[in-house]
């Protein structure tokens, strides 16, 4: 069995999270997508360097993943 699923359709389903719901709340789906995206990968999406620096205090994330970050950040 062969599925069809891109990061693009993929970014809009989670299996343990309501997107639409959770959209209520710009803010904390904004971090819930940033952490998805540094823990699980990105496909071909980039992560938005503003939006980062925006939420850095609050997004829950690796030491590791954050070091490597702040360095790229630099």
């Amino acid at each position: 069995m062969c599925y069809n699923i891109t990061m693009e359709t993929a970014a809009h389903k989670h299996w343990s999270v309501d997107e639409t719901e959770l959209k209520k709340d710009p803010e904390r789906y904004a971090i819930w997508r940033l952490e998805q995206r540094i823990n699980f990968g990105l496909g071909e999406l980039k992560i938005n360097k503003a939006e980062l620096k925006k939420y850095w205090d609050k997004i829950d994330i690796d030491p590791f993943k954050r070091k490597a970050l702040s360095l790229a950040l630099e």
